[in-house]
């Protein structure tokens, strides 16, 4: 199945993103668009998902931008690659576990490439590092299904400033740290989008 992939190379607006996701989402419920891959770094911006909290943000003079994805409330900057997708299910499985997984074990995957070994979690959705015996989180992970079109996607941290997050409390955990990439390993992470859009569309061909 086709899907088309589209990589920017300067950061985006977060709302001029999802205006973009929004309109295609429709358009594939229409059959006059493919289906999507989208990788991009956001501009500096705080979301909350469908299930975020008051009491999860602990700087109040911060500005949040409300979405319809799930979750609760995140940071997304440069140095962060976002993995946005609108997949039609409809073509494949009308299966959310099953795509969740998929998602899941294209991160793995991609990670374990650069001998980096994470796992998912069953009651916190993302993955995880254990980092110094700490478990910590590398990426989080936001779906919304409309009309079995998936789309949202992740979020992984390659250098991203985590200063940011000290204002939040990340996807509603507390005393669980986020971790980026380069942490783990001092490499640059050459052809990492590469494999992100390689292993993604793997584990949903098969």
């Amino acid at each position: 199945m086709k899907i088309e992939i589209k990589i920017s190379k300067k950061p985006i607006n977060y709302v001029k993103a999802m205006t973009f996701l929004s309109k295609r989402v429709k358009e594939i419920q229409e059959k006059k668009k493919s289906e999507l891959i989208w990788l991009l770094e956001h501009q500096n911006v705080y979301t909350a998902g469908t299930s975020s909290k008051k009491q999860d943000v602990l700087d109040q003079n911060i500005k949040i931008v409300k979405t319809n994805r799930g979750g609760k409330i995140t940071f997304h900057g440069p140095g962060q690659i976002i993995f946005y997708f609108a997949i039609d299910l409809n073509k494949r499985k009308k299966d959310i576990r099953w795509f969740l997984r998929c998602i899941e074990k294209s991160i793995i995957d991609t990670l374990d490439a650069y001998n980096i070994k994470s796992k998912n979690d069953k009651k916190n959705i993302g993955i995880w590092i254990n980092h110094k015996n700490k478990e910590k989180k590398v990426a989080s992970i936001g779906i919304k299904i409309s009309k079995w079109i998936a789309y949202h996607g992740y979020a992984l941290n390659i250098n991203i400033d985590k200063k940011n997050f000290n204002k939040i409390i990340p996807c509603g955990l507390n005393n669980k740290e986020i971790i980026n990439l380069t942490e783990v390993k001092k490499i640059k992470f050459h052809k990492i989008k590469e494999k992100m859009i390689k292993k993604f569309i793997f584990y949903l061909e098969n």
